[in-house]
């Protein structure tokens, strides 16, 4: 490590999670006499600096491929003024609000070059200076206190084992409060603080000295346990046995029955989980269910909205006659709710006509309460989806404004946090969530109290899909209680092209496995292949769709590993729709070959640049000096570095979970024994839904067949239904 002390010369950038890019005047350093009296570009997390602070910085000079040499900061100090041009400067710098230039020119010629230090150790002295206010005093009392004790605090986490980004980010969170938190039970900072993990706590713990059976080890283990229990299946609760089998692995040590038994009592008493007959429950998500029970029985017993008879019928002819449509009685019903109930579920298979629904809805709506697009429009009735994908298929079908969920609430990528919330409420009164199957527990919670208590919900997905990536399986709760107003269309209407897609869905759904349904034409079609021949067959019909728009096709597989797993199939199709080319440049991120023109696929929501989870696109642009990938999202241009080169990954075969959301023409999707558990009923149904106009089957019918036939795997373990029913029962509401 090199040692560089100077100044603050000016900011170039600064990110909301304090990660400074600053131009430091160097007065002094070990490393080259010749970087003295001269410029430099210094990077990293900092908390309250000044320009006109003098800095003890301690990191590594580099060269960045953009911006030049830099030197990147691990830990600093702040460096008390000593001379007088220095001590007025810091004193009149802002940072003592009221201190003038004249009042610290006053403080310098009483006190001279040891003026800082003598205040720090007796501010009374302040009071020889009359130009002084007692508030004056105040003010260069508290904050030469806490300019101290960020720095030291700071310095003290560093040398426990934190980065500067963390030490940042926790001194942030507790001020003062930071070392007696950590001196009392580091793993706190796991509780309090989403992005600095367990594992990266318990390192720092066990090397500063704490033993293994510590009890505040086990407690922050088990809460530990229990969130990855809870994300990796996607249960809402788990059973004492669970956690403590996890718990095991999670510390790498086996505490006895009664000290992980105390440790759970612990941590019941102090809320951080709660126990329901034998269910342990993470208080995140018991709030979280709470808040849905609450907030859908107040609308559920709220009172139908009152409308002249035979109104909506007559509005519905209307709408038939002007759009050329014609609805069944179930779709008529659906519409006649959307307008007379304050919650409303919607669902139904591949073909029902959802979408069709949705798009009468908002048009009837705009109608009926005589709205006008724009502005006013969009903040009363909003269209949401939990992808962006789904978000923008919802737009093309009804040609209305459509947003993610995240996007709505106006979620903060860097605090984990939602703008719009309880304190600050959307003024929306209609919103309809499309897909909702694929919403999870927490993030519903979250909208919920983005929402005024009378805001209207209409609900519309396909139980039958795959549910939420995150913890719970709200759809099917919510229908299985029987208490919502509930339904479900079941006439097909997409009866020409992909009639056979929907036929298979349909026994899909329904557990049966017809082989006649196959190849009987060539909207649906089944290649034998085994696990060794089913690249080159792959290959083979792959070909054959190498000029069809990147959003016409794909290639989805149910995992990422083994011979026949995403990751393979990826660099083969890669070769087929994107050969090398001396024209195509090309770089190597963490052992994966990217080149212009790749197809990709998004992983991480993006919201500052409007790109989102599920996302695909293209690689446009590689810039191998600045170690730049450009991505066009459907005309959305996104700029990757290092720091997010991990937010994407090639998207020529993604996994059918991603999928969701997604709809395309042509869908190939290969089946195989070796896919094991991850074949099963609601996986396959959903991939098989993405297709609106052709679906290629490739690999064992038998693979198939027990896929379709499994319907036991990923059973999620949630209590949402039963509080609900709990509710009605005990008349709470």
């Amino acid at each position: 490590m090199s040692r560089v002390i100077g100044n603050i010369s000016r900011t170039i950038f600064k990110s909301d999670n304090d990660y400074y890019v600053l131009i430091f005047r160097v007065k002094d350093n070990d490393v080259d006499p010749s970087y003295n009296n001269k410029s430099i570009t210094i990077t990293g997390y900092f908390y309250d600096i000044d320009d006109n602070f003098d800095l003890s910085l301690t990191g590594e000079f580099s060269n960045h491929p953009k911006y030049g040499e830099q030197f990147s900061v691990s830990s600093y100090q702040k460096i008390i003024p000593e001379d007088k041009n220095s001590i007025v400067s810091f004193l009149s710098s802002g940072l003592f609000k009221g201190i003038g230039e004249t009042k610290a020119l006053k403080i310098y010629e009483k006190f001279g070059d040891d003026a800082i230090n003598l205040i720090k150790k007796d501010p009374s002295i302040l009071t020889q200076i009359k130009t002084l206010t007692e508030k004056n005093i105040v003010t260069l009392k508290t904050k030469l206190e806490e300019l101290d004790q960020s720095t030291d605090t700071l310095l003290n986490l560093t040398e426990l084992g934190f980065t500067a980004q963390d030490a940042t980010m926790i001194y942030k969170n507790y001020k003062e409060q930071t070392i007696p938190t950590v001196n009392n039970d580091l793993y706190t900072i796991f509780y309090d603080l989403d992005k600095i993990t367990f594992l990266k706590i318990d390192r720092i713990a066990l090397k500063n000295g704490i033993s293994k059976k510590d009890e505040r080890r086990i407690k922050a283990g088990i809460i530990y346990a229990m969130k990855t229990l809870a994300n990796e299946r996607g249960d809402t609760y788990s059973l004492k046995e669970e956690i403590f089998a996890y718990l095991r692995i999670v510390i790498n040590y086996e505490p006895s029955i009664d000290l992980f038994e105390k440790c759970l009592d612990d941590l019941l008493k102090s809320l951080k989980i709660i126990k329901l007959d034998e269910k342990y429950q993470l208080i995140s998500y018991y709030e979280a269910d709470n808040n849905i029970v609450k907030r859908l029985t107040y609308l559920n017993n709220k009172e139908d909205l009152d409308y002249k008879k035979d109104y909506l019928d007559k509005k519905i002819l209307e709408y038939e006659k002007e759009s050329d449509i014609l609805y069944d009685d179930m779709q008529k019903h659906a519409i006649k709710n959307a307008f007379l109930k304050n919650i409303l579920i919607i669902t139904g298979g591949p073909g029902t006509g959802k979408t069709t629904i949705i798009k009468s809805i908002v048009a009837m709506y705009k109608d009926i309460f005589n709205l006008k697009l724009g502005s006013s429009f969009d903040e009363e009735v909003v269209l949401l989806a939990p992808t962006g994908r789904a978000a923008k298929r919802i737009m093309e079908a009804t040609l209305y404004k459509a947003s993610t969920i995240h996007r709505f609430l106006k979620w903060n990528k860097d605090t984990n946090k939602f703008q719009v919330n309880e304190h600050n409420k959307s003024k929306a009164k209609l919103v309809i969530i499309d897909e909702f199957s694929m919403v999870d527990t927490l993030l519903f919670s979250s909208l919920l109290n983005g929402l005024r208590y009378d805001t209207r919900i209409i609900l519309v997905g396909d139980a039958n899909q795959l549910p939420s990536v995150a913890p719970g399986e709200l759809l099917k709760d919510l229908m299985h209680t029987e208490l919502f107003p509930f339904i479900e269309l079941k006439k097909l209407y997409r009866q020409k092209g992909d009639s056979n897609i929907i036929n298979l869905a349909y026994d899909i759904n329904n557990g049966e496995v017809h082989k006649s349904l196959f190849n009987k034409n060539t909207d649906l079609l089944f290649y034998e292949a085994d696990s060794l021949d089913l690249k080159e067959k792959l290959v083979m019909i792959a070909k054959e769709y190498q000029d069809l728009p990147y959003h016409d096709f794909q290639i989805m597989a149910p995992m990422y590993k083994t011979l026949n797993g995403i990751d393979n199939l990826n660099t083969i199709m890669q070769n087929i729709f994107n050969p090398k080319s001396k024209n195509k440049k090309e770089i190597v991120i963490y052992d994966v070959l990217y080149r212009e023109g790749d197809k990709v696929l998004q992983l991480m929501n993006m919201p500052d640049d409007n790109v989102y989870n599920g996302d695909i696109g293209t690689i446009v642009e590689i810039d191998n000096l600045k170690h730049e990938v450009t991505i066009d999202y459907d005309s959305n241009l996104v700029v990757f570095n290092k720091s997010n080169f991990n937010n994407f990954t090639l998207g020529y075969v993604i996994s059918i979970h991603k999928s969701q959301g997604s709809e395309f023409k042509t869908v190939i999707i290969p089946i195989l024994k070796e896919y094991g558990r991850m074949l099963y009923r609601k996986l396959i149904y959903t991939g098989v839904t993405r297709s609106k106009q052709k679906l290629i089957l490739i690999g064992e019918l038998s693979a198939y067949q027990r896929g379709v036939l499994n319907n036991r795997n990923m059973i999620r373990k949630t209590n949402l239904e039963e509080k609900i029913k709990n509710r009605y029962l005990e008349n709470k509401i």
